[in-house]
């Protein structure tokens, strides 16, 4: 079995594959100040309450955009299954180019995504992910990564607006009844996801226009499915799409080792 792992700034994700089927995953809060043991209890525990036991886990691939959580999942891995795993960055086989100013720049679950979705549709295909970031990732035709665009994610944006508007508070982040809200619930509500879906929309026709004409276009993240539901500018919704990719870029690496 293949254990996957993005680790974002806000999540972390991990996802248990049988070939190429997912067949358990759970998300928790990412916590920079764990250690390797205690990320290995947690994993420990998330496999027993599937039935399934860390000795079972004989691969790993990993994305991270945390730095200091690279080095304690590596030493997890390490200790606890007796394996090397796949931390994807630039260097990593993914069969990707990247025609970018700063290769080594480019997050972990961002070359994940952008191969994801390129093997889903072929290209030019762009990717977006709607978390703590609300990232645009665009491959060419060639499959060279082209670029891409970041934004503050739907839910910080809401944090600083609570926290810096005395009389605004959380709302929760659905779809209003109508653009024109008649309270400042469905106002904020409206603001927020009607907003970031015109953002997002922005984005995907002015890199339609830089790319020549349309293309699929891929969404993931906590808030896809509600952002897709007001756009017809995403094409797909995949919600697994990261880890999807992680597996990917672990067999692609495992081939080429078994080529060598």
């Amino acid at each position: 079995m293949l254990l996957v792992v993005d680790i974002g700034n806000t999540n972390i994700k991990f996802g248990i594959y049988q070939n190429d089927r997912l067949i358990a995953h759970w998300r928790v809060a990412t916590d920079r100040l764990k250690l390797a043991d205690e990320y290995a209890v947690l994993v420990h525990n998330l496999l027993e309450m599937t039935g399934l036991e860390m000795s079972q886990v004989n691969g790993c691939a990993i994305s991270c955009v945390v730095p200091p959580l690279t080095a304690q999942f590596r030493e997890l891995a390490q200790t606890y299954m007796r394996l090397e795993p796949v931390i994807v960055n630039t260097e990593v086989y993914t069969g990707l180019r990247y025609h970018i100013d700063s290769p080594t720049e480019l997050g972990g679950d961002r070359i994940t995504n952008s191969l994801a979705a390129y093997r889903m549709c072929g290209g030019p295909v762009i990717t977006i992910a709607l978390g703590t970031a609300t990232a645009m990732d665009v491959v060419n035709a060639d499959g060279e990564y082209i670029g891409g665009a970041i934004a503050p994610g739907i839910g910080i944006s809401a944090d600083a607006l609570f926290r810096n508007a005395a009389r605004l508070y959380q709302v929760e982040l659905i779809r209003p009844p109508k653009v024109l809200g008649t309270n400042t619930i469905h106002q904020i509500q409206s603001g927020l996801i009607l907003g970031y879906a015109g953002l997002i929309e922005g984005l995907i026709y002015r890199a339609h226009d830089e790319l020549g004409g349309p293309c699929p276009v891929v969404a993931t993240g906590g808030l896809a499915e509600v952002i897709a539901s007001e756009t017809s500018a995403i094409t797909r919704v995949e919600p697994y799409l990261t880890l999807d990719g992680l597996r990917l870029i672990y067999e692609m690496n495992q081939n080429m080792q078994s080529v060598r």
